[in-house]
Parts: structure tokens; sequence; C-alpha cells
């Protein structure tokens, strides 16, 4: 049923992701899927944001972004079955939404922070990759 699933996971929030991680291996066990964990990153790229910061430091914060993503996959998933790790920049739910897009991902199971109530008001990561994937979405509470 679902061959290719996409977690998307904040790493500065990775208790909220802890459910979620256990339903996408749940399920990747039961219809052994591919499992990809995604992180997105700032867009440092806009003009006025990137003339605070050389061009090294943006390599060096993408990297270590990059690590940490590792090191998060190692720890929860183990060596096998292997799953993939990706990086990219910019607003949280568009780079969710293009990469499911992009890599004909079937399901993407992510994390809520539904007790946040600015959120409610200004709209959530996860709510508006609902509102827009073109795939399956399981929004897992804390």
């Amino acid at each position: 049923m679902f061959k290719e699933i996409l977690l998307p996971v904040d790493l500065q929030e990775t208790k909220l992701s802890e459910r979620a991680v256990a339903c996408a291996k749940d399920l990747a066990q039961r219809y052994d899927s591919a499992i990809t964990v995604l992180t997105v990153i700032p867009d440092f790229g806009l003009p006025l944001v990137a003339s605070y910061f050389p061009e090294s430091a943006l390599r060096q914060a993408r990297e270590d972004v990059t690590n940490e993503l590792k090191k998060f996959v190692a720890d929860r998933f183990g060596a096998t079955p292997p799953v993939k790790s990706s990086v990219r920049q910019g607003s949280p739910h568009k780079a969710i939404v293009s990469y499911a897009e992009e890599h004909g991902i079937d399901l993407i199971i992510m994390p809520s922070r539904a007790n946040d109530l600015s959120k409610k008001f200004l709209g959530s990561s996860s709510s508006h990759v609902v509102d827009r994937a073109e795939c399956s979405v399981l929004v897992v509470r804390p």
C-alpha cells in the first residue's frame, strides 16, 4: 500500500517526533516500505538574511544539520532497514510537499504541535502539508 514514506522532523523538537518515528517503523515493516527522514533548515539564501552570514557559515550550518540528522536516524532506526535522510532549505511545508512530489512519496508521517495556541491562528506546517500534499498525510499527536 505505501512504498515510500517521508518522515519530516524538526531537530530542535525531537521529542515531538518519537510517536511519528514509531508509526513510520511500524508501517514500513508492515508494507515493506522505504523511509526517508527529512529536515528543513531556514532559507539563508534570502538577500537580507544572507548578508549577515558569510558563505562558509552557511555551508557549515548545512553540514552540521546533515550530521545531526544522520545521528537522529542512526539512533532511532539503526542500520536495518536502511533509512535515507535528506536536508532541504526553505519554508518547511513547501520543502516537505516538493520533496514528496519529486520522490513519489506515498505517505507523509509527521508530528503535530496542536497544543501551541499561536499555531491555531497562523497555521502550522502539518496543516499546510495536509492541504497541499498530493499523497496521504498522517499527522501524529505527541
